[in-house]
């Protein structure tokens, strides 16, 4: 059977710091009850996020989250005002992770796109966008992984094993990109503000080939945890989609992990790098508590979180990109990713020697 491997992987922000601005207008929102607020200032602290990134310039003071008044207290936009911003700045996105990852390769050996979205949509899309922009062969074959949330990346890298290996000479070129940024809510429900505390933009572009270099994917795994389906909630309504995650998620992961440790890790105990999807701090510790690891062992996963924010489908993608640049030849590792269902997606890899 061939062996599939990510031979590489580039990463992408957008130019603006949000962080500062939207923790000021999540205060702002929760002004008028002292207990909220304190949750939220106590939560905001505790949640080792320092950096998020957006599109979005954000603005000192006034009643607007950033200088173009996108987000004006009062006058949020509609669905359709959100859309264009995704339609107007998700192709740049993907274009500046997809060159950089792409520098010094054949371009026209690319065979097929896998592109992971749960924050936009529109068509012509982000595939297309990707063949004209960057000197993509118009026969490449093209997939949409649509609206699975943060864990669709793995997804993604088990459609792309599943080609490669139909296909041994493939060469796939997976993008994860989310623009969760434009879909920050007027509210004073607290679970929705506190949600939209971990959220951030972000892409990531990874080559997967049989060539022998990088991670090579093992194995892959999904564990469904029963009645947890209102947990993480993701619908798209009139003022933008709206996100639900409920505080009981890292006790649901901790639980459904601690059952499924060994079909997880097929009965593996040297596993040396874990690549988690950083749903937050609380999350972390969860995953942490479930497998009995380390502090340090989650060290790459706590480090994105804290630069990047939680971005969706990508921020696993960013992880994975860590560990493959530290290059520990032979080490074998678990990567996981979370989300709707709810549903913990896991693959067992192995850094090439």
């Amino acid at each position: 059977m061939t062996q599939v491997h990510i031979n590489r992987i580039a990463t992408a922000v957008p130019p603006h710091d949000v962080q500062d601005a939207f923790l000021a207008f999540g205060r702002g929102m929760l002004a008028d009850d002292r207990r909220k607020l304190a949750l939220f200032n106590r939560m905001a602290e505790r949640s080792g996020i320092t950096h998020r990134y957006s599109f979005l310039e954000p603005a000192i003071g006034g009643a607007a989250v950033d200088t173009e008044g996108f987000y004006a207290a009062g006058n949020f936009p509609d669905t359709a005002a959100r859309m264009r911003k995704f339609e107007a700045w998700a192709p740049d996105l993907a274009v500046a992770a997809v060159e950089k990852l792409l520098v010094g390769e054949d371009r026209t050996a690319i065979t097929h796109i896998v592109v992971t979205s749960c924050t936009g949509f529109s068509a012509p899309g982000i595939d297309l966008a990707l063949v004209e922009r960057c000197g993509l062969p118009p026969s490449v074959e093209r997939t949409i992984v649509g609206f699975m949330g943060c864990y669709a990346a793995i997804n993604a890298l088990k459609l792309a094993r599943h080609i490669v290996r139909s296909q041994p000479e493939a060469r796939v070129l997976a993008v994860n990109l989310e623009l969760c940024t434009l879909h920050l809510h007027e509210t004073d429900d607290l679970e929705e503000i506190l949600s939209f505390l971990l959220f951030a933009d972000g892409c990531a572009a990874a080559l997967i080939s049989a060539d022998p270099v990088g991670v090579r994917m093992d194995s892959f795994r999904a564990a469904l945890v029963p009645d947890t389906a209102a947990l993480i909630r993701w619908h798209i309504r009139q003022q933008g989609f709206d996100m639900v995650l409920s505080g009981a998620v890292p006790g649901a992961i901790r639980t459904a992990l601690s059952e499924s440790r060994d079909a997880i890790l097929g009965g593996a105990n040297d596993i040396d790098l874990w690549a988690v999807h950083p749903g937050g701090r609380t999350v972390l510790d969860a995953v942490e508590q479930a497998f009995a690891l380390p502090p340090a062992a989650l060290a790459a996963s706590r480090s994105v979180l804290s630069d990047y924010g939680n971005m969706s489908s990508g921020t696993v993608m960013f992880v994975l990109d860590r560990l493959l640049r530290e290059g520990r030849a032979g080490a074998r590792g678990c990567a996981m990713s979370f989300g709707p269902g709810l549903v913990a997606e896991t693959m067992m890899f192995s850094m090439a020697a």
